[in-house]
């Protein structure tokens, strides 16, 4: 099922992606080839490019392909590695549930407001960053578990680093 999930979620992202390009190659070839800029394209790769920002944090880029500085996390042990992951995770995934009702309900309230092209409600447009927030504090609440059982806290050495 987890496999199943991670696949569709990668899907939608490549799809949204794609859209994204298509959109863009839309609006580059009406604005440069036939001097006919199309306002629903600008609007539209707007849109397509918060979704596929906001989805890719919240549903496909893991944990360990985000940036992090862990010269301190490097130079401690095991013990000192699991508090610093239960207190960091606990007070992101404390930080995002706590902004969760009120994003919900201002992401609500803008159902109200549409686009000024394609007048899509402003609902769907801002509705990944709720998906974001709900990742955030499942992702947490996740490495909260693993810490707890000691998974996942030896050094690591990272592609760049």
């Amino acid at each position: 099922m987890l496999r199943w999930l991670k696949t569709a979620a990668n899907v939608l992202g490549g799809g949204l992606f794609l859209t994204l390009f298509v959109v863009f190659v839309i609006q580059i070839t009406a604005r440069f080839v036939f001097n006919k800029p199309m306002a629903w394209t600008d609007e539209a790769a707007v849109i397509l490019y918060v979704w596929v920002i906001l989805w890719g944090a919240a549903a496909i880029v893991p944990e360990r392909e985000h940036v992090v500085f862990d010269l301190v996390w490097n130079s401690v042990n095991q013990r000192a590695r699991q508090v610093m992951r239960i207190a960091g995770n606990l007070l992101i995934g404390g930080l995002a549930l706590a902004a969760l009702p009120g994003s919900w309900d201002y992401v609500r309230f803008m159902a109200r407001e549409g686009t000024p092209v394609l007048n899509i409600p402003f609902m769907w447009v801002f509705l990944p960053f709720v998906l974001l927030m709900v990742a955030l504090v499942l992702r947490a609440a996740w490495a909260i578990w693993n810490a707890c059982k000691g998974v996942g806290l030896e050094a690591e050495l990272r592609a760049g680093a």
